[in-house]
């Protein structure tokens, strides 16, 4: 059996790192679409009963837990609170749509 030279066998890693990121890629894009469409309802639930479409405490609240849960898993909680800030965002622009 030959053994395999080392630019083929960092070509395999390559692949194998590359093919773990796309898994994961989808598991993200599949898991914000879930997120939205609990946060979408939550939208049109807030807009029925004419509930503001912000929860500034909510949101520090979740922003807390993420930092935290980003420490744990060695995530910069930094990136952390800027990646839930964004989705925050967003998750207002769709609650104040509703709203109109």
């Amino acid at each position: 059996m030959s053994e395999q030279n080392p630019t083929a066998r960092a070509a395999q890693i390559l692949k194998e790192h590359r093919d773990s990121i796309d898994r994961l890629d989808a598991v993200l894009i599949y898991t914000l679409a879930e997120r939205f469409s609990h946060t979408q309802a939550v939208g049109k639930l807030k807009a029925e009963h004419e509930l503001p479409p912000s929860d500034p405490t909510r949101e520090a609240t979740q922003i807390a837990r993420l930092e935290r849960m980003a420490e744990e898993s060695g995530l910069d909680p930094e990136f952390a609170k800027k990646f839930l800030n964004f989705v925050i965002a967003e998750v207002i622009r769709h609650h104040e749509q509703y709203q109109k």
